[in-house]
C-alpha cells in the first residue's frame, strides 16, 4: 500500500494509536494469532493464510461499513500492542457494531484494552451515531468481561456463536 502510517489513524488515546490495517502488520497479527494463551477463548490460532484473509476481511469492512477492527500501536514508540476496532455482528437475525479487541499477552494488564475499547465506544456513539454496541464474550473470559464492564457494558442474553456460547455485554447510547 506504502501508505505513511500516520495518515491511516483512526483515533488516539492518551497512549494508543489505532490505526487502519496494512498488508504489513501479517507479521504481528499471526504473532498474536498463534499465541494459545492470546487465542484461548477463540475457535482456533489461524495460519499465515488465515491471517491474511482476517487482514483482507478488515479491509473489506473498512470499505463497506466505515469500520473495522483496527491495529493498536503505542503512540510514542509505534510499537505494536494489538488490535481494537467496531465490526458488524448478527445476533439472533440482526447485526450489531462490536467493539472487538486483543492485544498482545506482553501488553496485558495495562489497560491497554480499556482504553481502546473505550475510545471505540466514544467514537460509535459521538461521531458514527450508533444506538448500541456490543461485544460477544466467552463467559470465562474474565479480563474480556472487566473490559467490557469498565466501559459501560451489561451482560444481557447468551447466543451461540462460532460453535460456543458467548454473552452478550451491551450498551445504549444516551442520545
Amino acid at each position: 500500500m506504502g501508505k505513511n502510517k500516520l495518515s491511516d489513524t483512526i483515533l488516539t488515546t492518551g497512549r494508543i494509536r489505532l490505526r487502519a490495517m496494512q498488508d504489513s502488520d501479517e507479521h504481528n497479527l499471526y504473532k498474536l494469532f498463534t499465541d494459545a494463551e492470546v487465542m484461548k477463548y477463540y475457535p482456533s490460532l489461524k495460519s499465515k493464510r488465515e491471517t491474511k484473509e482476517w487482514i483482507a476481511w478488515n479491509k473489506r469492512l473498512a470499505k463497506g461499513y466505515g469500520v473495522s477492527l483496527w491495529i493498536a500501536e503505542d503512540k510514542e514508540t509505534g510499537g505494536f500492542l494489538g488490535q481494537c476496532g467496531i465490526v458488524p455482528q448478527t445476533v439472533n437475525g440482526s447485526t450489531v457494531m462490536e467493539i472487538g479487541y486483543m492485544f498482545a499477552r506482553c501488553h496485558w494488564g495495562r489497560g491497554y484494552a480499556t482504553e481502546a475499547a473505550k475510545a471505540c465506544l466514544e467514537y460509535g456513539f459521538g461521531k458514527l451515531h450508533y444506538w448500541r454496541m456490543a461485544a460477544l464474550i466467552d463467559p470465562n473470559n474474565l479480563a474480556s468481561v472487566r473490559v467490557a464492564e469498565k466501559i459501560g457494558m451489561v451482560t444481557g442474553q447468551t447466543v451461540e456463536k462460532w460453535g460456543r456460547q458467548l454473552a452478550v455485554y451491551e450498551i445504549k447510547s444516551d442520545n
